[in-house]
């Protein structure tokens, strides 16, 4: 039984939120939150002065802070500008995150953006280049699929010999929608490889289907996939996503302390899992 990764620093275990400039002000001048880090996308921040550099580097003063991207497009066929993985090396050492993450996705086709997370091809030629990722929600699979995603996911960790976030919403919303269990498909994970967990809400349409928005409070099964989680990957950083409709502050706080909750309950789970493992 091991418990989070070495590169994990113990000040971003726990749960935190993602920093949206609808409360910014809050977090920078008023009351000590109890958040324990706060996620940044840095595209947002990158070739930006003046107000915006000035008042990330307030926030980090006082909270620690984690970098989770959105436009690498990891799966595309062309690599990455060299300009822009330099921008982005330059902003992630600049916000201090220890590690940075991104979707197992592609997002651009040759200059195009096409401002989507679009699912990869579940092959053995895909999944045999060196990638760090988020495993996404999806709704149509490009082609026949030759892997399930769960081995997809376990070939991409061995080729690349990353870390992975696993975001336990997108793995609920893709069970519901596809007819698989979250349970098993998490159970078939390397979870000593997991080093950071996403939980978020979605919308259910007229029909059944969910939607992966992060617009809507997360619900009791995703809360109860989470816990299962942590009782088996042991602590982790946890971080509650709302990127529409975001609420008051006070409304996602308190959110945030029930999976403080949640994440506490796994542990004892956890440690006790340990405990009987040693006999």
């Amino acid at each position: 039984m091991t418990g989070a990764p070495a590169i994990v620093p113990s000040d971003r275990l726990g749960v935190g939120l993602g920093l949206r400039w609808d409360f910014l002000e809050e977090v920078m001048d008023g009351p000590r939150l109890d958040v324990a880090f706060w996620e940044v996308s840095p595209e947002n921040h990158m070739r930006r002065g003046g107000y915006f550099p000035w008042a990330l580097a307030k926030v980090r003063e006082r909270y620690p802070l984690v970098t989770h991207g959105l436009t690498l497009s990891l799966g595309a066929v062309d690599e990455p500008p060299t300009d822009y993985l330099d921008e982005l090396k330059q902003e992630i050492n600049r916000m201090g995150s220890p590690w940075h993450s991104d979707h197992l996705c592609f997002s651009t086709a040759g200059p195009l953006v096409l401002h989507d997370l679009l699912p990869l091809r579940l092959s053995a030629a895909t999944a045999d280049r060196a990638m760090a990722f988020e495993n996404i929600s999806w709704y149509a699979h490009p082609g026949a699929p030759e892997l399930p995603e769960s081995e997809f996911i376990n070939r991409v960790l061995h080729q690349s010999q990353a870390w992975m976030l696993l975001d336990v919403n997108n793995v609920y919303v893709n069970a519901q929608n596809h007819g698989f269990d979250p349970y098993a498909f998490i159970a078939e994970l390397p979870l000593e490889r997991v080093i950071q967990i996403h939980v978020a809400g979605h919308t259910e349409l007229e029909d059944g289907m969910l939607l992966d928005t992060h617009g809507a409070p997360v619900i009791d099964p995703v809360y109860e996939l989470l816990e299962w989680t942590l009782a088996r990957t042991g602590p982790r950083p946890v971080l509650l996503e709302r990127d529409n409709d975001v609420p008051e502050l006070s409304v996602l706080l308190a959110e945030v302390r029930r999976l403080k909750d949640s994440y506490a309950c796994a542990m004892r789970s956890w440690e006790a899992r340990g405990r009987k493992a040693a006999g």
